[in-house]
């Protein structure tokens, strides 16, 4: 989807207004250190408007004061309603998209109604044809067609939607470009996978992660400290014979509380989300963002996962004295009732032959028989998996080609492909060489998924003999063969006794207990309802490499929040030296020499230090939103490195700040 820059106006003028809406205190206490910082801004407005009524105080240095305290509110608003504004500019992209849905849905009698989409209910079928949006989510039940799913996904290349199989799911908003589909609805009107995507891109869904509510906690909990500390210097002051204004005392507050982390937090969260939309992946929650950035294992299936998803017949292999001419017109008979991408491969593999037998009757594919074909009369032929076709023939299979179709399958499943038996009444006739397509460039992607200290696992329902094979090829660490769901379940759960947080990438329906069970379980968006309704993301792009973008993005959220939270504690330290020496230099002379800055006055050194943690927090608002560069490296690197940069830089930048500022406010005479 396109993006808009950080900066443009279309994002900047709603950003400053939605500034000022947020200064509403229902919506800032959901931000205690920014509500507190907003509640001192008012106390020293009312300080400063007493002190003009009776004629005290210092008009100028107060009023400049309360300026930048509610300068500095205003910023923290304005990075959080800028972060909200990038997904809402998206929202409404999509929403122009829904509202010009149109449905034709089909009626019992078989005639066809037009209406708004916004009418149709879950379980209505509506058809499709070329050149038309389709109206809702759901699963094609009939016909095959070419649809671009650009206005979802951003990505021109059409795809292929057929009924049957893990490619039926389909999306409203996304255009038949040939052919024609017929669809049921599968989701109530408003809650179809692009009304929460709206929804999510505007962050309205968005909840705080553990992470950011325990990070909250600690920034509550010093802003208390901070204020009962603070609370006690007039009588400390007066202790020594002195006095500390209201206004000073404020300013000291606010710059010792972490103002400018807590103005960033929200807008970092809001930004990790943002970023995974960035790569067409729909994150459901902040929680699942941020558990990518600590997964230690990942799971992936096979089929459309890690190969292409298609299995295509390359070879027909006949047993010793069987024709080949026999097992390619058995194979092609027992396939002409098969839709599946498998079977169509086989016909067009077998060339043109004999149109299906008058009475012939289908032998329908199910998960106990694992075979399917043709019945013509008392006549049976079929084909599926060795083992299944083996145990249907039973005893009346000639042992030796039993023996020699297993020898057959081993060296097709050797090489990485899948064997499918072929037998016409009790005669075994060879092996069908179906192939797997490994995706391109997965096995450099499962490199770099390694150097970030990441387990890949294939899991796959293929003997282990082909798992091994497509194993070795992809470049993947290990697998599991002849896998059903709740082996699955087994091992994540496995993986997660052991303390490691597992992510599982799927697209059958068969892949939804999984999905739903791992900490992060991504959905492709090529795959069925069930697996995207499991998942906490959905990639809609459907590639399963897309796992090192989401991890980086996890860690990336991480960094930035410990990097910023480095920063903004580490440059209260530069303020402590510009306001303390200014607040108790009168009363103990003695702490001139702590002044290391040179800080022209007392009042300027507290204005230059409240105008710098003001302007500080807009000037981090572009690393909050594009994020800290991750670079895979061990964790102990990385944390110096970081410490290096933002802890360095946080003391070290706000005392060249605050000295800059100085000279400019004493140079004005504004202190």
């Amino acid at each position: 989807m396109e993006r808009a820059s950080l900066f443009e106006r279309k994002l900047v003028v709603p950003a400053l207004r939605d500034s000022f809406v947020k200064l509403d205190p229902r919506t800032l206490v959901r931000n205690p250190v920014m509500f507190t910082t907003a509640v001192v801004a008012a106390v020293a407005t009312v300080v400063m408007v007493r002190n003009l009524a009776i004629g005290s105080g210092d008009p100028l240095f107060e009023g400049q004061l309360v300026f930048w305290l509610w300068l500095t509110v205003l910023f923290g608003n304005f990075a959080e309603a800028l972060a909200e504004g990038r997904g809402k500019a998206q929202a409404q992209s999509l929403r122009s998209t829904k509202d010009q849905l149109v449905a034709y849905r089909l009626l019992q009698n078989g005639s066809v109604e037009e209406i708004p989409a916004t009418q149709l209910h879950a379980g209505d079928v509506v058809r499709v044809i070329q050149g038309q949006l389709i109206p809702a989510d759901g699963e094609v039940i009939a016909g095959v067609a070419s649809v671009n799913e650009a206005a979802i996904t951003g990505e021109s290349a059409p795809v292929i939607r057929e009924a049957g199989g893990d490619r039926s799911a389909v999306t409203a908003g996304t255009m038949v470009i040939a052919d024609q589909i017929d669809i049921k609805v599968t989701a109530e009107p408003g809650s179809g996978f692009l009304d929460r995507m709206i929804a999510l891109v505007e962050g309205a869904s968005r909840q705080k992660t553990p992470n950011e509510i325990a990070l909250t906690v600690l920034l509550t909990g010093l802003t208390l400290i901070f204020l009962i500390a603070v609370g006690t210097l007039p009588a400390f002051a007066a202790y020594a014979g002195g006095e500390i204004a209201v206004p000073v005392l404020i300013a000291l507050f606010v710059a010792l509380i972490p103002t400018t982390i807590s103005g960033l937090l929200s807008a970092i969260g809001i930004a990790g989300m943002d970023r995974l939309i960035r790569f067409n992946v729909l994150a459901k929650s902040g929680r699942a963002v941020e558990a990518a950035g600590d997964i230690s294992t990942l799971l992936l299936d096979k089929t459309g996962t890690i190969t292409i998803g298609d299995r295509q017949a390359s070879e027909f292999v006949p047993l010793p004295g069987v024709a080949l001419g026999d097992l390619v017109a058995a194979a092609r008979l027992s396939s002409l009732a098969d839709t599946t991408p498998e079977g169509r491969s086989i016909v067009a593999l077998a060339g043109d032959g004999d149109a299906m037998p008058e009475g012939a009757e289908p032998i329908a594919f199910t998960s106990q028989t694992r075979v399917s074909g043709l019945m013509i009369g008392e006549r049976a032929l079929i084909k599926g998996a060795v083992d299944a076709v083996l145990r249907r023939l039973g005893d009346k299979a000639d042992p030796t080609a039993a023996a020699a179709l297993r020898q057959a399958s081993e060296g097709i499943a050797r090489s990485g492909g899948t064997p499918l038996a072929v037998a016409d009444g009790n005669r075994l006739l060879g092996v069908v060489h179906l192939k797997d397509i490994v995706k391109a460039g997965i096995r450099e992607r499962f490199a770099e998924l390694r150097r970030m200290g990441i387990r890949t696992v294939m899991i796959t329902g293929d003997n282990p003999l082909t798992a091994a094979s497509i194993t070795a090829e992809s470049g993947v660490d290990d697998f599991l063969a002849e896998a059903t769901p709740e082996d699955k379940l087994a091992l994540i759960r496995k993986e997660q006794a052991g303390g490691k947080l597992v992510a599982m990438c799927g697209d059958g329906t068969n892949d939804a207990p999984a999905l739903a069970q791992s900490d992060v379980g991504v959905a492709m968006n090529t795959g069925t309802q069930a697996a995207r309704e499991a998942g906490n993301m959905v990639d809609l792009d459907s590639d399963p490499t897309k796992l090192i973008e989401i991890i980086g993005i996890g860690k990336q959220l991480l960094m930035t929040r410990g990097a910023l939270t480095t920063f903004s504690i580490a440059n209260d330290v530069a303020k402590y030296f510009a306001i303390l020496p200014a607040i108790f230099v009168v009363l103990y002379p003695s702490l001139g020499v702590l002044n290391v800055m040179g800080l022209a006055t007392p009042s300027s050194a507290i204005l230059s230090a409240i105008i710098f943690n003001a302007i500080i927090i807009p000037l981090l608002v572009p690393l909050a939103l594009k994020g800290v560069a991750y670079r895979p490296m061990p964790a102990a690197s990385q944390l110096l490195r970081n410490l290096g940069i933002y802890g360095l830089g946080g003391v070290v930048a706000p005392f060249i700040g605050i000295k800059l500022i100085d000279i400019a406010v004493a140079g004005l005479g504004l202190a």
